[in-house]
């Protein structure tokens, strides 16, 4: 019996969760948002800069990368790094991308996708990544405005034909409400909801626990505070300093002790970040803890909030 001298992937200590019930992903993986650009209207980042992070990232252990044809500035785009850092692809990467918001006339992708026009937006992907099937597909609604608002079974139909295609083999739903995904659910099977979740923006708490129940993935985009909300790192600091490690990796833990369907996609261009990020899969905190971290968030009135759910 040989003994492996390969080096321990320390995201894998995040524990491992079957996307749709048969892709294995280790629960932390790498959002590919900011490997074009550091921030929404920033300059572009050196593509060097991108191609190094995920080919750390997978060398961590990372099996989960989720991406998004509008993730791009000037001519850096993220299918375009993902290609050209990890193609031909590992055995067991994953993959995930969204579709649905269309570039506006300053080139933000401001505008939303008709059912017809979805199409050519998966075949995009499918071209940027080098892929003849996408893993997993979401349907991205509604801009940055809250979940709601809008009807869903035209263009989530348009993608369930995609995937009798044999285009896609998952389908999942991005920025929805509980009624969106009842909705959607009488279309086609959902195997993951993406929205905005973090531990002082903990407002999904009741849709969180649907999908636990379920057994459908819940990735939270802007886990360490992006976006409209951020995460306050002076109320997590005590913590942070009591476990040895940045707030950055309390919020990450915070996220992975809430459910074990909750699969953080935290972002990064830099290799120090990513690192920092992935050492934040080995801090284990207790339910008492992850409860009072998220004390005065702002959370549903479900009474299960903050708490690990079933």
């Amino acid at each position: 019996m040989t003994t492996s001298t390969r080096a321990p992937q320390p995201a894998g200590a995040s524990g491992t969760f079957l996307l749709g019930g048969d892709l294995p992903v280790v629960r932390l993986g790498l959002g590919a948002m900011r490997l074009p650009a550091g921030t929404i209207r920033g300059p572009a980042r050196d593509p060097q800069d991108g191609i190094a992070v995920l080919r750390r990232a997978v060398e961590l252990g990372v099996n989960h990368i989720d991406t998004a044809s509008f993730y791009r500035r000037d001519n850096v785009n993220a299918g375009d790094l993902i290609r050209q850092a990890l193609a031909p692809y590992p055995d067991g990467l994953v993959i995930a991308t969204k579709v649905g918001p269309m570039p506006g006339p300053d080139g933000t992708p401001s505008r939303q996708a008709t059912p017809g026009e979805l199409r050519a937006l998966v075949e995009d992907n499918l071209r940027e990544l080098g892929l003849d099937r996408l893993d997993l597909v979401y349907l991205r609604v509604g801009g940055m405005s809250e979940p709601g608002r809008e009807l869903v079974a035209d263009r989530f139909a348009a993608l369930a034909a995609l995937r009798e295609e044999g285009l896609i083999r998952h389908l999942g739903l991005s920025n929805v409400d509980a009624a969106q995904l009842s909705e959607a659910l009488t279309v086609a099977p959902v195997a993951a909801v993406q929205n905005a979740f973090h531990v002082h923006h903990a407002t999904d708490t009741t849709l969180l626990a649907q999908c636990a129940r379920s057994g459908r993935a819940f990735v939270p985009f802007f886990p360490l505070g992006g976006g409209r909300d951020p995460i306050d790192p002076g109320r997590l600091d005590e913590a942070a300093g009591r476990h040895g490690v940045t707030v950055r990796q309390l919020a990450i833990a915070w996220l992975l002790a809430t459910s074990p369907v909750m699969l953080p996609i935290p972002g990064t261009g830099s290799l120090a970040h990513l690192e920092e990020n992935v050492a934040a899969a080995g801090l284990k905190l207790s339910e008492e803890e992850a409860a009072s971290l998220a004390e005065g968030s702002e959370q549903a009135s479900d009474p299960r909030a903050a708490r690990r759910l079933p």
